[in-house]
């Protein structure tokens, strides 16, 4: 059961997780199914007054805007496996593509986000666990470069309707997949050569598969056949387009892709905030401007916090000052934000954030940085320009926090205005008065107006690749 409502529904603001689905499970007496039918009527129709969806229509300018919600009473997709009840692959496909890591990806063809098991582990962030990223143009194309990182980055929990519990369950795939016999195992998932290897010389019993739908995306039309549906999708709506779908494969082999849900969605910026006019901007409000490398969600927000660590100072320091450094960062993305979201902090340093080379850039682990909201990579560092990640560094991660990723080449067509960052009033100390000697290289920003409001703003365009952050 689905929510349906006016605002929901209309173009310019997706509403994407503001309302609550709920499955049902449909099994034991007539009694008690309608009770649970009855609480999900309730729960769907609740979940437009929490508080989540209510800043969101507040935050859009329709809060007061009439409301009404319908509800939506939809079949699952999928089949019955030893007792659960689940899709084979189900996900979210989009007509543009906003992650593009790499140059061979045509943004145009569109991507797709997949899990085995419910859909639910694809459309609502899941932050124990990752999805398979596909970009429609390329699908064999992959961030990682070495099956030690694609096994890291695999979906290991599955969502299933479990019909001896009667609930929504979350199981760990390998149990699914030992207690589903029938499965087509080797289209989803493949096989872990090391792993049997080693299990070879030990004697030990071992579950060697990973699942990365490899051998689908190779050898089923999978991908083409979704660019044509969202194409059609696309020149129906006449904008861009996010869908929600299923797969199933039948007993002969082939599969059917079935269309749960597709909606209008801005792929450039939020359509319910007015264009900037750049006019209006005078002189020195441009602190910050990129033209390429944008990998993320375009958006447009305000920023409460800039924790910046400078290029010129940070390149003097040897290896292990530098991971003293990474691990201050740690702590700063972990105190608790001045303003109105404590997720509107932006990440600004050298070369690469996260990487495990101090010589490339901040050395931080990305769960410590993983709850920022907009993360920017320099190419500066003292006299020697590093590599940046452009985001693949730690891509699956970008993608299930909803991170903003920005690379910003100084040298190049790109401007930053490190003067504001390296001058503009630092709390470091305020908020961990054992940082003194790091107050050289690391400054935490809280941008506020003479009113006390907060004055960055952040405008980032994937469709454009543009980024551009600037007070006014």
């Amino acid at each position: 059961m689905r929510s349906s409502s006016l605002l929901e529904d209309a173009y310019g603001n997706t509403f994407a997780g503001k309302y609550d689905s709920v499955f049902c499970a449909n099994q034991g007496p007539k009694h008690i199914r309608l009770e649970v039918f009855v609480q999900a009527v309730r729960r769907v129709y609740a979940s437009s007054m929490r508080e989540e969806a209510l800043l969101y229509r507040a935050e859009r300018g329709v809060l007061h805007k009439d409301e009404q919600m319908a509800l939506l009473v939809q079949r699952v997709s999928g089949a019955r496996n030893g007792g659960l009840f689940f899709p084979h692959v189900a996900g979210v496909a989009l007509s543009y593509n906003p992650y593009v890591w790499d140059k061979e990806i045509d943004p145009g063809a569109g991507v797709v986000r997949m899990v085995f098991g419910l859909g639910t582990r694809a459309v609502d962030r899941s932050d124990d666990d990752y999805t398979r990223v596909v970009a429609l143009n390329a699908p064999t194309k992959r961030p990682e470069h070495s099956f030690d990182d694609v096994r890291k980055h695999a979906q290991r929990r599955v969502d299933v309707l479990d019909l001896e519990t009667n609930q929504l369950a979350s199981y760990d795939f390998i149990d699914v997949a030992r207690r589903c016999r029938d499965l087509p195992l080797a289209m989803l998932a493949s096989q872990d050569e090391e792993l049997l290897r080693r299990a070879s010389e030990t004697g030990h019993d071992v579950f060697p598969w990973v699942l990365t739908f490899d051998r689908m995306l190779e050898k089923t039309p999978f991908a083409s056949d979704m660019r044509e549906m969202l194409q059609i999708l696309q020149e129906a709506y006449g904008c861009p387009v996010e869908m929600e779908f299923t797969l199933n494969f039948l007993r002969d082999g082939s599969y059917r892709i079935n269309v749960l849900q597709c909606r209008p969605v801005s792929m450039r910026i939020d359509a319910a905030a007015p264009p900037l006019d750049r006019s209006q901007l005078g002189p020195g409000s441009v602190v910050m401007e990129a033209r390429g490398a944008v990998v993320g969600q375009g958006r447009r927000t305000l920023i409460d916090r800039v924790i910046y660590v400078s290029p010129g100072v940070y390149g003097k320091l040897g290896d292990g000052q530098r991971h003293e450094v990474a691990s201050v960062v740690g702590q700063l993305t972990r105190v608790e934000g001045p303003g109105r979201n404590a997720d509107a902090v932006m990440l600004l340093g050298p070369g690469r954030w996260g990487t495990s080379m101090p010589s490339l850039g901040v050395p931080v682990p990305f769960k410590a940085i993983s709850k920022v909201s907009v993360l920017c990579e320099i190419v500066a560092m003292h006299d020697l320009v590093p590599e940046v990640s452009l985001g693949t560094h730690f891509f699956n991660g970008l993608i299930e926090m909803e991170i903003l990723y920005v690379a910003v080449f100084p040298r190049g067509k790109d401007s930053i205005d490190l003067q504001y960052f390296e001058t503009a009033p630092s709390r470091l100390l305020e908020l961990l008065p054992d940082a003194g000697r790091f107050a050289d290289v690391i400054r935490v920003i809280d941008p506020v107006d003479a009113a006390g409001e907060p004055n960055l703003h952040v405008l980032a365009d994937p469709v454009e690749q543009s980024f551009l952050c600037y007070r006014k």
